[in-house]
């Protein structure tokens, strides 16, 4: 591909904007096809159930960390200047904001990914906890929850550089990182034989994953080509929703790159995904599940997103694919925090719903 004459004749913003638009694109397609959710996985891991929503995760993780370091050790990929790694960070707001994120993701039913992804379907709830999660986002970057933010980052620091790769930690290179992911791509894909080999499970998983690989190879591709100074990034959802924000209330005219394209990308694509597969219809809220939980769960993964430097997408996939080791603790701190709102949240509901009911109906015709 010709780079450098598409930066010529676009300039870098809107060529980024389109990589942002492709990889969201595919991002959106295959996350709806595959029902690809990190909080649907994190409660079959706590129930102890290896189903098809673990095993979509697993693949899409796995994926997306083979793609990453393929392109490393082939030379089509040098991540030493991605802000997770390059830039100082916070091993505290890592495991905090990780831990937060967790909660809030549960109570909403859904990451930051998903809740796109699940608009684009029709599911208002999903749209409105969006929305929120955005707006606590733009609050804990530079609003009314930043002083908090700032003041739980600056518990635990560590300098940028080895010290932020998980791989320069233990001492081993980008080899080592795809012999790993690897065997974690062969292990998702057992699981996969074993729990029903449905095409959209196993193909829809890898090809989320792939797109996190993609979006790294985009702009990593348009800095090696521009005269500008371009950050090299990946798919994450935390930043570009308080960008998209911003831009709707406030600044029209905000300067465009990548994740200007990444969400009407994923929105496209998922709406697609919906379309084909039969899956677009309107849905409110209903059940058990009230206004005022998806809210306070969207505030509570806003703040911790931007906490912990991005979403389950940004931090825990695109982060962990290249090791940064705040994106680890940030995963681990999600599955932990996700597991703890299960149990106190869900499970004492679930426990009652399913609690036998006979004995009280035969108590009460017996009584006179």
């Amino acid at each position: 591909m010709d780079w450098a004459g598409w930066i010529e004749r676009m300039g870098e913003p809107a060529v980024l904007a389109l990589c942002g638009l492709a990889a969201g694109l595919g991002f959106g397609f295959f996350a709806q096809r595959s029902r690809f959710c990190l909080r649907a996985a994190v409660i079959e891991f706590w129930h102890g159930k290896f189903g098809d929503k673990l095993t979509v995760w697993l693949l899409a993780f796995g994926a997306a960390v083979v793609g990453v370091q393929l392109l490393i050790v082939t030379g089509g990929l040098d991540v030493s200047t991605a802000r997770q790694l390059s830039a100082r960070g916070s091993l505290s707001g890592a495991i905090v904001g990780g831990l937060i994120f967790g909660v809030g993701m549960v109570m909403t039913r859904g990451c930051a990914s998903r809740l796109l992804v699940l608009s684009a379907n029709g599911n208002l709830r999903a749209l409105l906890s969006g929305l929120v999660f955005a707006v606590a986002a733009q609050a804990s970057l530079a609003g009314v929850l930043a002083p908090l933010r700032l003041a739980i980052s600056s518990w635990w620091v560590v300098d940028g550089g080895p010290s932020r790769s998980l791989l320069a930690q233990l001492g081993v290179g980008p080899w080592d990182g795809l012999v790993f992911a690897t065997v974690w791509l062969i292990t998702a894909l057992f699981f996969a034989y074993h729990s029903g080999w449905a095409f959209w499970k196993w193909a829809g998983g890898i090809g989320t994953g792939l797109m996190v690989a993609l979006a790294w190879w985009f702009t990593y591709a348009v800095m090696s080509n521009s005269f500008e100074p371009v950050q090299i990034q990946g798919l994450t959802f935390s930043g570009p929703s308080s960008d998209w924000l911003m831009r709707v209330l406030a600044e029209p005219d905000g300067p465009w790159g990548f994740g200007l394209g990444l969400m009407p990308g994923v929105f496209l694509g998922s709406l697609v995904g919906a379309l084909v597969g039969g899956d677009w219809k309107l849905e409110g809220f209903g059940g058990g599940y009230t206004m005022p939980r998806y809210i306070v769960g969207a505030i509570f993964m806003g703040f911790g997103s931007m906490l912990a430097g991005g979403c389950a997408v940004g931090a825990g996939m695109t982060g962990g694919a290249i090791f940064a080791v705040t994106a680890w603790l940030t995963l681990g701190g999600m599955w932990v925090g996700g597991g703890v709102a299960d149990y106190l949240l869900d499970r004492p509901r679930e426990q009652r719903a399913d609690a036998p009911t006979a004995p009280v109906a035969a108590a009460s015709a017996a009584a006179p």
